[in-house]
């Protein structure tokens, strides 16, 4: 603590009266310091003037209400008033000689050197307060907070410092109140904050306490940090700091500060007012709190329900704080209403995980039933399609999603697998139910009839029309029309179905009236539609037109799972038209039919029980598949087919594929493709 003095003066040159005034050997070489209350008198040495003005500077000195100390630059004391005496306790004779630092607190004692050093350097007048610990002490031992005005004054070669103290003892007191209120509304206002604040808003509310924290105990850090139950570790969830202050480590490894960790994991409270105050096993966080240029910190425990979920750190930098022992109890306080608050929001976090996991498994078993709802419909809906492979089921779901639309939909599959079926079904289950869905087999009409048929015609259209007559599409105005092998269409016609497509409008054969119809177009047909597009023989603009929702039918070959319920319900339908009862079907007629590919499809499956029916007699359905020209492709798959003519080939090469004279070069394929195919249709070299 400096005492900064006016001008200088030797301290050899200064020695105590007896009327209390700075003793000097010629009282003329000093410029007083009381001489800057009076106008400038020119000094004469030993004349009454002077003497007189000595006088005047002694009473000056005396009678102030203010306690006045004069030091030299050593800091040795040189005079003091009576003010002075009152209020450090001493008496003049006491103190004079003994340096300054017997008025300072033993823990202040050697900041003061360092800070005389700076006067030295910057002699000007300057206050001192409380921001730098300003203490006195007492002859009794008691302390007491000082306002410190320094003023050097140089007289002669050196310099004294002239030293106004006064007590704040009651300022500082009020100061204290003010701030232990301010402290005591900031921890009862966060905890009426965060007792009842929802999960997701704890952590923004903790951090925006901190501050009010730090600010509240002017104080540089506040730090809150959780244990990691998988680690030990001390990890940092919430902070803060003020400004060119260092944050917290964001993780504090298990030993990195062992005593630390043990105390705080106890339950136990630990405060240094200085690093130094630290026992000898804490070295590591001695060590921390120095590299980090902390001067005092406080730690509690998170506590919840007596158990202890990590630590709140408060760092000075600035300062020590000696911690009032009732300070440290509040901040314990609201590390457990922190402390709470995180468990809190812990529970709420874990039972909004749960709700979460509980709608996420309701959305899903939702799911599930929409799935075994649709499925159960499409078993309960679709009575008349029989079967339950995943690939009939496919085809009945596409039904399900065109029917509600008015697209055209263009059914593909092999003669005999049930394309009307699939088309009524669609009709079924589209708003057009109430009407009839009319249905046209191009591929049964003669050429020179289908366009009257489709679109009707007048009376003398041509020979032989005697009277007017509507089209199927004049029929099927506001319902559906099935136009059955769609790929028989003459191209001549094919134009005008594309325009009833596009535009629902057409004119009846001898007429020049447009009509306009809403019907909805289902087509299908056995051939290839888009090789007969490449050939000419099919409109490709009419193609891609009735190409908007294919629909593929599986033949009955790859789909052999669902022959035994076709058969059954074959059986049934047949049964009761000849009046007989099936109770059962022979195993080896059921095993035979389903190893046989059905070229005719389901078509073919029914003629051939309907003519074992009518052969055989007898409760139990006994069948023969009948041979088929076995030498010649008719009636076999395209894959049999395809199969022996690969296998003839191999041979003739000796089951060589690659290069000249291959089995690839002479069927025209890359030997790749080719190794392809062989391996789809199940071609292996024999041993």
């Amino acid at each position: 603590m400096d005492f900064l003095c006016p001008e200088s003066v030797s301290s050899d040159r200064l020695k105590t009266s007896s009327d209390c005034t700075v003793g000097l050997e010629d009282p003329s070489d000093v410029h007083s310091p009381a001489s800057s209350l009076s106008p400038p008198v020119e000094a004469e040495p030993h004349t009454s003037g002077a003497a007189h003005l000595r006088d005047i500077n002694a009473i000056v000195f005396e009678a102030t209400s203010d306690p006045f100390v004069i030091t030299d630059s050593n800091g040795v004391i040189l005079n003091l008033n009576v003010e002075a005496e009152k209020l450090f306790g001493y008496e003049r004779d006491e103190l004079i000689g003994e340096p300054v630092e017997k008025l300072v607190p033993e823990r202040l004692r050697n900041q003061h050197p360092k800070l005389r050093e700076v006067h030295k350097v910057d002699p000007n007048s300057r206050h001192k307060g409380r921001s730098y610990e300003m203490f006195g002490l007492r002859k009794d031992g008691t302390e007491f907070p000082l306002d410190v005005t320094l003023n050097p004054t140089a007289v002669g070669d050196g310099w004294v410092i002239y030293s106004v103290a006064r007590n704040v003892s009651d300022e500082a007191t009020t100061k204290e109140i003010r701030k232990r209120l301010q402290f005591e509304q900031c921890v009862a206002g966060l905890s009426a904050k965060l007792i009842n604040l929802p999960a997701s808003e704890v952590d923004e509310a903790i951090e925006q306490a901190l501050r009010t924290l730090v600010t509240a105990l002017d104080v540089d850090r506040a730090t809150l940090a959780q244990t990691d139950p998988a680690t030990g570790d001390f990890v940092v969830t919430h902070s803060h700091c003020r400004p060119q202050i260092p944050a917290f480590p964001q993780r504090v490894v298990k030993g990195v500060l062992p005593w630390l960790q043990s105390k705080v994991i106890d339950g136990q409270i630990v405060s240094a007012e200085r690093p130094g105050d630290l026992p000898a096993e804490a070295e590591n966080e001695r060590r921390y709190m120095e590299s980090a240029g902390a001067k005092s910190a406080v730690v509690v425990p998170l506590r919840v329900g007596g158990r202890v979920i990590g630590g709140m750190s408060i760092d000075c930098f600035r300062e020590h704080r000696n911690w009032d022992p009732a300070i440290i109890s509040r901040i314990q306080d609201v590390a457990d209403v922190f402390a709470n608050a995180l468990a809190r929001k812990k529970t709420d976090d874990a039972l909004e995980n749960a709700y979460s996991e509980i709608e996420r498994l309701k959305q899903q078993l939702e799911k599930e039933n929409s799935y075994l709802r649709q499925e159960i419909s499409l078993e309960f809906h679709h009575g008349t399609v029989v079967g339950d492979s995943p690939a009939i089921r496919s085809v009945l779901k596409k039904a399900e999603q065109v029917a509600p639309t008015n697209s055209v939909v263009l059914i593909l599959g092999e003669t005999g697998t049930g394309k009307e079926l699939i088309a009524r079904t669609i009709h079924e289950l589209s708003e057009r139910r109430n009407g009839h869905m009319v249905k046209v087999n191009c591929a049964a009409l003669p050429t020179s009839l289908i366009e009257s048929e489709l679109f009707g015609r007048e009376r003398g259209a041509y020979t032989g029309a005697l009277a007017r007559e509507i089209g199927r599409f004049e029929l099927a105005d506001k319902s559906t029309i099935f136009l059955d092998e769609i790929g028989e269409l003459p191209l001549e016609v094919q134009s005008k179905l594309l325009r009833v497509l596009q535009e629902g409008e057409f004119e009846r054969l001898g007429s020049s009236k447009t009509i306009s119809v809403d019907a909805r177009v289902i087509a299908a047909t056995s051939r290839n539609l888009q090789a007969m597009v490449e050939q000419g023989r099919f409109r490709e603009d009419l193609f891609y037109r009735l190409n908007v929702f294919p629909i593929s039918l599986p033949p009955l070959r790859e789909r052999a799972e669902d022959i035994p319920a076709l058969v059954w319900h074959i059986l049934q339908d047949l049964g009761k038209r000849m009046g007989r009862k099936i109770e059962g079907v022979h195993a080896s007629t059921m095993k035979e039919f389903q190893k046989y590919g059905w070229p005719g499809n389901v078509r073919e499956l029914r003629n051939v029980i309907e003519r074992n029916l009518i052969v055989n007699s007898g409760t139990i359905f006994r069948g023969e598949i009948p041979e088929l020209e076995p030498r010649t492709s008719r009636g076999r798959r395209l894959a049999e087919v395809e199969a022996e003519h690969v296998r003839a080939v191999l041979q003739t090469t000796r089951w060589r594929i690659r290069g000249k004279g291959g089995a690839a070069e002479i069927i025209g394929l890359k030997p790749t493709t080719l190794e392809a195919r062989m391996k789809k249709l199940g071609i292996r070299r024999p041993d």
